[in-house]
């Protein structure tokens, strides 16, 4: 286990804590950002909440399919720069993924310099750039990463100390307790927390790369779809008036998605451990260390975040009274002091003992400030044309929101098929009465429900549908674990959940 976490990059880390908890006090409020969600705003919630207007009635030009390039680039690179010999070990870096997400974000933002509108119709020029700049970084970027920050943090004060035989069913049955968790305490708390349990009790054994994949389905995506707090785009339907616990209705959704991957894992994972090596299946059955659990303080802290994201909501009445919280990121306040309390109070020997460090985290800030950049173009497509492109039905939902989900972050994709929704004429569909801008609207429940399945569920296609893929996928890495690349874990995800999604079409979306 790699631990190289030095005393000195602790200070600096901490007082980078502290800085950005002084950078939230002072910043203003981003220009019409209103009650962000768990870890997104509304992204951006002005733009996207507006019904679709027909050719003739937008406000201004569609973007030139040519200035979508910027994001395609930064995905192809992600997918193709740590396979060339070339770029390989230059890639490792997290300075270099930063450069090539500031070079690509600056192509976008050479877009509404000189041609694109900003939100709420900032002419072009620097009007529309600081406008863009002000939603896609310090109204949707910030908050995401304070949020995978704290729980990233707070979790890897948590120690699962003990090694126990890595069986078919032991694994199984960590999985499925990850899937329940992950809609608690979000799929980047559960990530963080299991993680590294998962990979030392599985430490004597080669064939670990299928298990963090499954890992990843099912903790980091498929699990969260049960609460709001589970994953951000159900949270932003939280914001827009769905009630808290209407996503325990996605129970039969999650229970048939979550049972039917844990099955096909069950299978391959049954499969591998006949073909490991006797020696290692020996040392691994040898290998017994009892169970311990470090750094239970931190426990307090995770509830403290999730307490944080579902009540400090801008805007929005505190426990239900008429008393609406400032708008002025005291959520955000709130998670940094709970990350810096947790770094303060826990003790050094459970960091060093889960091999904790920064660098999962640095990569999805590197990576993620392009993407929410350069992606702000394909977006705003997508808000002006999604109401003329056809769809109706809520297998048409699922398949486009999910498939946009494993390319575009899946909260702000949530948020342009949910508004897309409330826009259509719901027949003899049942509605919830939900707020579009602030403003009473009715969305068809088959289609909130085909919508919130497809963001979160298929946000595990990729390594960039979600957060915490690309911070598990470190965090292994740096374990020893080969990882696939992002193709190569596109070719798993193909094969396993593409099947699994087409069934679930047929059994809950196809009317």
């Amino acid at each position: 286990m790699i631990r190289f976490r030095s005393r000195a990059s602790s200070r600096t880390q901490l007082l980078a804590c502290l800085f950005l908890l002084v950078l939230f006090m002072i910043a203003p409020q981003p220009l019409g950002v209103r009650a962000q969600g768990a870890g997104q705003s509304d992204a951006p919630q002005a733009a996207a909440a507006q019904p679709i207007a027909a050719p003739h009635e937008t406000a201004h030009p569609v973007p030139h399919l040519f200035w979508v390039l910027p994001f395609v680039l930064l995905l192809l690179t992600i997918a193709i720069f740590p396979l060339m010999p070339l770029t390989e070990h230059w890639w490792e870096k997290n300075n270099s993924k930063f450069i090539v997400s500031m070079i690509l974000a600056a192509a976008t933002g050479l877009y509404y310099l000189l041609r694109g509108h900003g939100f709420h119709e900032a002419p072009p020029g620097l009007p529309a750039l600081l406008s863009v700049l002000k939603h896609a970084v310090i109204g949707d970027y910030i908050p995401f990463i304070v949020l995978l920050f704290s729980l990233y943090t707070i979790s890897g004060g948590i120690n699962f100390k003990g090694d126990i035989p890595a069986h078919p069913f032991t694994n199984t049955l960590f999985l499925l307790v990850g899937s329940v968790l992950a809609s608690v305490i979000g799929t980047t708390g559960t990530a963080m927390l299991l993680i590294r349990p998962l990979l030392q009790i599985n430490s004597e054994r080669r064939h670990v790369k299928h298990t963090v994949v499954f890992f990843i389905f099912l903790v980091c995506n498929i699990g969260g779809c049960l609460l709001p707090i589970g994953d951000p785009p159900l949270f932003l339907g939280y914001l827009r008036g769905v009630p808290f616990l209407w996503t325990l209705n996605l129970v039969k959704e999650w229970a048939f998605c979550t049972l039917l991957v844990l099955l096909v894992y069950y299978v391959w994972e049954t499969i591998a451990y006949r073909t490991e090596a006797p020696q290692d299946l020996k040392k691994d059955e040898e290998t017994r260390i009892p169970i311990a659990l470090s750094g239970k303080r931190n426990f307090y802290f995770l509830g403290g975040v999730v307490l944080a994201v579902a009540l400090l909501v801008p805007d929005k009445g505190f426990l239900g009274t008429a008393w609406r919280l400032p708008n002025f990121y005291l959520r955000e306040i709130v998670l940094l002091g709970l990350a810096v309390a947790s770094l303060a109070w826990t003790p050094k020997g459970v960091h060093e003992d889960n091999g904790f460090n920064f660098h999962a985290i640095n990569e999805v800030a590197c990576l993620f400030i392009g993407i929410f950049i350069t992606m702000q173009v394909p977006v705003e497509i997508l808000q002006l044309v999604g109401g003329r492109i056809g769809l109706t039905k809520p297998w048409q939902f699922f398949w486009a929101s999910g498939i946009l989900s494993s390319f575009l972050d899946n909260a702000p994709t949530y948020v342009v098929y949910f508004s897309t929704a409330t826009t259509l004429d719901p027949g003899n569909m049942s509605v919830m009465k939900v707020l579009v801008a602030g403003v009473p609207a009715h969305i068809p429940i088959p289609l909130l429900t085909a919508v919130s399945c497809g963001a979160v569920f298929m946000g595990a296609n990729t390594y960039i549908g979600n957060g915490p893929n690309f911070m598990v996928k470190s965090i292994a890495e740096r374990s020893g674990v080969k990882m696939p690349s992002f193709f190569g874990y596109m070719v798993y995800s193909t094969l396993i959940l593409i099947p699994v999604f087409l069934l679930m079409t047929f059994l809950f979306f196809r009317s």
